[in-house]
């Protein structure tokens, strides 16, 4: 494995040799980065010329300008390299200064989005696969393919023109007409009809419950001012606790196991106290604080899973760790709903809290809570925009995996044994569903991280899309090269990873050096 890993590292740094020479190359073929100046009325034209020849050193041909660059890129990849130098753009910036500025706004923006489009869009083909030729499985189909077929650019502009401008509008007098209400409760009742297996009538009592749920949860929503101070309370926090517990015990160990059922419960209980208890701690959060506190939840769901014991402890485990982890961030969001109002009523804010452009509001004072909120309404709407482009794939992808594995002998012969249906999807079906996933998951993630440059424009994020972009109008070779560099070094680290998660995934892939 060693050997497979060094021999692919080297031929990655070969490939990345040649394409980073040829994209140089054509870079400083693609225009004249003086053509602003030759224009230029200025009386001081040839002194800025010279400047711009001297920054970017054009009395050397471009082929000898690409190994000075090269030597000093060779520090950025070198452990422990005293320097890392990329070169200045034509604005005298430091590369390395853009890059760092670019990463962390495209990481920030295209994080969550891939988060959630890869959770949402498996389980989404899990389900479907499992319910096939189903009213389900049809409407997701649709969906998937209607979200596919559609530019990310125009998605963006009706999520600014509703999800923003018109949301905002609406939390100036956040009350849900009558109108609104049934249709959303017959929304909600045309999904409810398409869950349920077969049967008209159990079909129908579903719509029906549906209907009354969001009709209920709208007019509990419009009375009580919800939008302008939300929270759960406790009660809901309790609620949604319980309803993890035995959603985490069904996937991981099937509700049979009382151990791992109770293990659950039990950590909800303990984390209804913490609730409490951390309320004043959180007052003074810091990310380094949360970050120790949900590590230490997940560690008491551990011990808790483990002191129950059971016949098959792991699963205890797995399930009371993974509740307490869950039941962390149901009480980590409702701090944050805590502090809404205050952010609502900001006057950098001014009631539109739903931000339109950029990535944070310019001179917003406030506390680890506010600035929180100002980085999720400001990543709101363009994380839903990559979300639901990539979702469609994912779920797609996923559905015609899983079809396939069901199919398979070794599932068969699983159900003939007696495993219970939860256990073959769980335990046999799932996990080879994922391998044609991997590589799929690896090269998305490297491309994003590589800029997403429709969104960050549509929505005026200075990502790493962005950069790469107006670098290429400007015939500026040291930043392109710069993006290049990461997304091209990314996409092979992250094409071995692919590699490296099928031996995890299937015993059955030995990797050979």
């Amino acid at each position: 494995m060693v050997t497979y890993i060094v021999r692919r590292l080297v031929t990655a740094v070969l490939i990345l040799l040649a394409a980073s020479f040829l994209v140089y190359l054509l870079t400083a073929a693609s225009g004249d980065p003086l053509a602003q100046y030759r224009q230029s009325s200025l009386p001081n034209k040839e002194q800025l010329i010279e400047q711009r020849i001297q920054l970017l050193n054009l009395n050397t041909p471009a082929p000898l300008r690409y190994f000075d660059w090269l030597a000093g890129a060779a520090g950025c990849l070198v452990p422990f390299a005293a320097t890392c130098d990329l070169g200045q753009s034509i604005a005298g910036i430091e590369v390395t200064t853009l890059l760092a500025r670019a990463m962390g706004q495209t990481i920030q923006l295209v994080t969550a989005a891939t988060i959630l489009a890869v959770l949402i869009g498996i389980a989404l083909g899990i389900i479907t696969a499992l319910r096939q030729y189903s009213g389900l499985d049809y409407g997701v189909t649709f969906m998937a393919f209607l979200f596919f077929s559609l530019p990310i650019f125009w998605i963006a502009v009706l999520l600014k023109e509703y999800g923003a401008i018109g949301f905002n509008n609406f939390l100036n007098e956040p009350n849900i007409s009558i109108s609104a209400t049934v249709i959303i409760g017959l929304v909600a009742a045309f999904v409810c009809y398409l869950v349920p297996k077969a049967g008209i009538q159990r079909k129908l009592i579903a719509a029906a419950i549906g209907f009354v749920a969001a009709v209920a949860l709208c007019w509990f929503l419009d009375a009580s001012g919800w939008f302008l101070t939300p929270g759960f309370g406790v009660i809901g926090v309790a609620l949604m606790g319980v309803a993890t517990a035995y959603g985490i015990t069904l996937l991981t160990a099937g509700l049979r196991n009382r151990k791992a059922l109770y293990s659950s419960l039990i950590t909800v209980g303990l984390g209804l106290i913490a609730y409490f208890a951390v309320q004043p701690l959180l007052d003074l959060a810091t990310l380094l604080m949360i970050i120790i506190m949900a590590v230490g939840a997940v560690l008491v769901g551990v011990a808790v899973g483990y002191l129950m014991g059971g016949y098959d402890r792991r699963q205890s485990m797995n399930a009371a760790g993974l509740t307490a982890f869950l039941m962390g961030f149901v009480i980590l969001l409702d701090r944050f709903m805590q502090a809404w109002p205050e952010y609502f009523n900001n006057g950098r804010v001014n009631g539109r809290p739903i931000a339109t452009i950029g990535s944070s509001t310019p001179n917003l004072d406030g506390n680890f809570w506010i600035a929180g909120l100002d980085i999720f309404t400001h990543l709101l709407l363009p994380t839903i925009a990559l979300m639901l482009i990539s979702l469609a794939s994912y779920s797609r992808y996923s559905r015609a995996s899983m079809l396939e594995i069901m199919n398979q002998d070794y599932i068969r012969t699983a159900r003939a044994k007696g495993l219970t249906e939860r256990t073959v999807v769980m335990r046999h079906a799932f996990r080879n569903a994922l391998i044609p996933l991997a590589t799929l998951v690896a090269f998305d993630i490297g491309a994003l991280i590589g800029g997403a440059i429709i969104t960050e424009a549509v929505f005026a994020f200075s990502g790493m899309g962005q950069l790469f972009v107006d670098a290429l109008t400007a015939v500026d070779p040291n930043p392109v090269m710069g993006v290049f560099l990461v997304t091209g070094i990314l996409a092979m680290v992250f094409n071995l990873v692919a590699d490296l998660i099928y031996s995890v995934l299937d015993p059955r892939v030995r990797v050979k050096a």
